[in-house]
């Protein structure tokens, strides 16, 4: 009992008590002047248990029929009783519609939604849904409310999401009933246990990305043969301008010409691996990488992309490989050491890592080049987004790296964390999951010539 009610409840025990002697009082008084003291008494306490048990009968009825039923408008704390069991109801009543008009206006709301909305009860099974799921699930109504939303969406994609618990992020998956449909699902905890599965149709967006994406292929591809037809005649002419021959006013010219279609060709070849990455279909097989061995390759690349002007540091856990896509894996390294080659003035320092913990494996590439501004950092992964366009030009940069780099470590379940002030430089951590993970036995030296051991167990 709280501190606040405790002195009303005493107050009105004693009332209570108070009126009850009162009575006995009485009915002793009138006893006695008749001389019957005891059977007055008694007769009071008889009638007085007598009139509480009708009030206490008549509230029984009262709250077993609320509405059939009327409460008497006695005097005294029966009446009391009674007028706040009334203004109760009468404030349940004002509640009852605010919450009916609440729930009147969500379903409203929902059911205008273009999207699909199925509310879940503790045990996901479907409390409620809205015109958009009842179509895009093929619900049933009122036969699938109580029914587990998992028996209804068989698709392995959405039952291993439902029952993780991590609502984070989406799932998409098939339509149970429309092969040809793409439906995106996404769960929004709420409430005691409760849940909003929220469905959208992706299937037009899906139909564009792969239509955007074969249209890139396919038109790459096509430049690849003009621009090879280009470069023939320029490899063929630029020989000729370096003497003093009718085409040396285009030596100079001949010189961009090449650089430029050299250029194009970069472009090219990084838009058909894009869309290679961004592609449903898997078409590389995965197998165990000897990480070490790939990085020492880098390195020697590294330094001749170089050309002397930058210091390397690499930190290598030698007896640490990766299951995944050799070509993928490899143009992650190569993109993230490229830039940062590019982008790190001469007497710089590149410091490249490559270790592991018990969450998984991690490459990073760290450096001391011009860095990248705060409202730069969430744009650098997209496709031709440039931080600084005139020095990306002029390096060759094609703005495709780190958006190969995105796309290579989502088909490997990895992420990229980018770390990085102006001035001062920037970290590239690449993240690989545990189970992508493998130890060799014994520690095969990155820089040496030790290149025995190839047993290996899964971390």
């Amino acid at each position: 009992m709280s501190p606040a009610i405790e002195p009303y409840s005493r107050r009105t025990l004693l009332r209570l008590v108070l009126g009850a002697a009162l009575w006995v009082a009485v009915a002793a008084l009138l006893g006695r002047w008749i001389g019957y003291t005891l059977a007055a008494t008694s007769a009071a306490l008889a009638l007085l248990l007598v009139s509480n048990l009708r009030h206490l009968a008549i509230l029984r009825e009262w709250l077993q029929q609320p509405k059939q039923k009327v409460l008497p408008l006695p005097g005294g704390i029966w009446g009391e009783v009674y007028d706040g069991l009334l203004d109760l109801q009468k404030r349940n009543r004002r509640r009852k519609k605010k919450l009916a008009a609440i729930l009147a206006e969500f379903q409203a709301s929902t059911e205008a939604l273009p999207d699909g909305a199925v509310v879940l009860g503790q045990s996901g099974e479907i409390v409620w849904f809205n015109p958009a799921a009842q179509a895009l699930l093929a619900l049933r109504l009122p036969q699938d409310l109580g029914l587990r939303i998992a028996n209804l969406v068989r698709s392995p994609a959405f039952t291993a999401y439902f029952a993780a618990g991590d609502y984070s992020d989406e799932v998409e998956a098939t339509s149970p009933f429309n092969e040809e449909t793409r439906l995106s699902f996404r769960v929004i905890p709420y409430g005691n246990g409760q849940r909003l599965l929220i469905v959208r149709d992706v299937s037009d967006l899906r139909r564009l990305e792969i239509a955007r994406r074969d249209f890139v292929a396919n038109a790459s591809h096509e430049l690849r043969t003009p621009l090879t037809v280009l470069r023939g005649y320029i490899d063929v002419m630029q020989p000729e301008s370096r003497g003093s021959g009718p085409l040396r006013a285009w030596h100079d010219p001949l010189i961009e010409m090449r650089n430029q279609a050299t250029r194009m060709e970069a472009l090219i070849g990084d838009l058909l691996k894009l869309a290679h990455l961004e592609s449903d279909v898997i078409y590389a097989r995965q197998d165990q990488l000897d990480v070490p061995r790939m990085l020492a390759r880098l390195k020697e690349e590294a330094e001749q992309l170089s050309k002397g002007q930058h210091r390397f540091e690499f930190d290598i856990e030698p007896n640490l490989r990766l299951f995944g896509r050799d070509a993928e894996v490899q143009s992650i390294f190569t993109n993230l050491v490229a830039n940062a080659v590019q982008y790190t003035p001469a007497n710089g320092i590149i410091r490249v890592r490559w270790w592991s913990d018990e969450h998984g494996a991690y490459f990073s590439v760290a450096d001391t080049g011009i860095g990248i501004g705060e409202k730069d950092l969430q744009r650098v992964t997209e496709r031709f987004y440039r931080v600084d366009v005139g020095r990306s030009r002029a390096s060759g940069g094609t703005g495709l790296g780190l958006s190969i780099v995105k796309q290579a470590l989502e088909r490997h379940q990895g992420r990229l964390d980018i770390e990085s002030e102006v001035g001062v430089g920037s970290t590239f951590t690449c993240f690989f999951p545990l189970h992508r993970v493998h130890h060799t036995v014994t520690a095969v030296d990155v820089v040496g010539d030790k290149k025995q051991q190839d047993v290996t167990k899964p971390s």
